[in-house]
């Protein structure tokens, strides 16, 4: 068997370490013992984005994505948007652009250098409030990936994005018929419920890590302001 290799840490604004390791040929980036994403598994991240395109209305979108992370969801992203569409993602932990600046270059490939992205070391939700305070312009979607769903909370803080205030914050902050968009490793009846109550049409698709349908099972909601 393939022993894990340490590679880097990373220290999380307000406490906390990520560690990047690699085994074999795949990186996985660890908080704690536990495993926040790898590359192995990094299907449902990429339709976390796919997806969110495909059901948007808007010609030239503009989309908020919180959590770099290995930047699967930035780069499907990118790919699936028409030319003229726009993305900006939130990342809280600078030393994660480090990462894919350095060990993980071959995963990055030329995507920081895309024009149509923006990558900036802010709180997901403090951009979130810009857009409704009208500091900058509202989001066509607002994807997140920043835990391990409503239930998995990985940074501290974070909790107020799932709850009723932030999600009628989120809802706020997008355009007529934009999309809210949370992935998860697990499903929640209690989230579906508050997506309802903050006034979205509420979709639930499922989807596994991997491709041609392996891998553990991982949740989508698709919540579209009314």
């Amino acid at each position: 068997m393939l022993p894990r290799e340490h590679i880097a840490t990373a220290e999380i604004p307000g406490g906390g370490t990520l560690e990047l390791v690699s085994h074999g040929r795949d990186f996985i980036i660890m908080l704690g013992r536990d495993e926040l994403m790898g590359t192995r598994m990094r299907f449902s991240e990429e339709q976390l984005a796919e997806l969110t395109v495909e059901r948007l209305e808007a010609s030239s979108p503009h989309l908020l994505i919180g959590g770099y992370g290995m930047g699967f969801t930035y780069r499907a992203a990118l790919a699936a948007l028409p030319e003229r569409g726009k993305v900006t993602v939130a990342e809280v932990v600078p030393d994660i652009l480090e990462w894919a600046k350095g060990p993980l270059t071959e995963l990055t490939g030329d995507c920081m250098d895309d024009p149509r992205g923006e990558i900036v070391i802010a709180d997901v939700a403090a951009l979130i409030d810009d857009a409704v305070d009208g500091t900058t312009p509202r989001y066509d979607a607002i994807l997140l990936d920043v835990d391990n769903g409503p239930d998995g909370i990985v940074h501290d803080g974070n909790e107020r994005l799932y709850t009723r205030t932030g999600l009628a914050r989120a809802r706020d902050a997008l355009n007529p018929g934009g999309l809210l968009a949370v992935w998860s490793a697990a499903d929640d009846h209690k989230f579906t419920q508050r997506l309802r109550d903050a006034r979205f049409d509420v979709e639930v698709r499922r989807v596994r890590a991997r491709p041609n349908n392996k891998g553990p099972q991982h949740f989508i909601w698709f919540a579209r302001k009314r």
